[in-house]
């Protein structure tokens, strides 16, 4: 059970993570449509490989939203190859670029205009923009506050005992956003830092004597012994 202190919790493991990695400066991508793009491109896969697709889409100029929307699907699926699942996320794209030239008219502050919920409803109607993608392009491109949840947060969290296993995406996200200022800011660059303890230290199979969260001061002792999340408060 959570106590009542959550949000001192969540402040603490905040700041041990930006002294130990610092500011990520996330997300990186040059345009807003370049953060949605990109926000597709990295369903299961690694962003080293979604960065080299972008180059691809660069290099021909079909970082535009014109051009995105008149490319032939067996074209862009070469070009986002890299990416990985590239016929399905072409497919994705175009879906997405159809949606905002459709709906929003290809503008991007009628596509963030509005209710979060709204918007974030708006974007779930599209084929393959599920709850992680559509909070990304709402965070990342569109400046509005919402927390991120990927499969990092929901692993290092339940380890931390903030978060249950069965927990969902938005018991999770409910986690932070009812905890945490509400600020685009934060909720940036927390979740970038989330990433990188998930990447080098908080993986399947866990680095926990050099993780920077292996002295937190917020774990209690159950009188059980220690499961596999303890290792990260020793």
């Amino acid at each position: 059970m959570l106590s009542m202190h959550v949000e001192k919790k969540l402040q603490k493991i905040y700041d041990r993570l930006f002294d130990h990695f610092g500011p990520q400066h996330w997300w990186p991508g040059d345009s807003q449509l370049e953060v949605c793009v990109g926000a597709i491109l990295t369903q299961n896969t690694a962003w080293s490989n979604v960065e080299k697709a972008i180059i691809n889409l660069k290099k021909e100029n079909y970082m535009e939203i014109s051009r995105l929307k008149k490319i032939k699907i067996k074209k862009l699926a070469s070009l986002i190859k890299p990416s990985g699942y590239y016929n399905i996320k072409a497919t994705r794209l175009k879906s997405f670029i159809d949606f905002f030239v459709t709906l929003h008219k290809g503008n991007f502050n009628h596509l963030f205009k509005g209710r979060l919920e709204d918007i974030r409803s708006s974007l779930l109607t599209v084929k393959g923009i599920g709850p992680e993608t559509a909070d990304s392009m709402i965070l990342y491109a569109g400046g509005i506050p919402v927390f991120v949840i990927d499969a990092y947060t929901k692993r290092i969290f339940y380890r931390l005992r903030l978060t249950d296993k069965n927990a969902t995406y938005d018991d999770v996200q409910s986690l932070f956003m009812k905890n945490l200022p509400c600020k685009t800011t934060l909720y940036n660059e927390y979740h970038a830092l989330i990433v990188m303890l998930g990447k080098h230290y908080c993986k399947p199979k866990p680095v926990c004597n050099s993780c920077p969260l292996k002295k937190c001061p917020e774990r209690k002792s159950s009188g059980t012994k220690p499961d596999f999340r303890d290792r990260l408060y020793s």
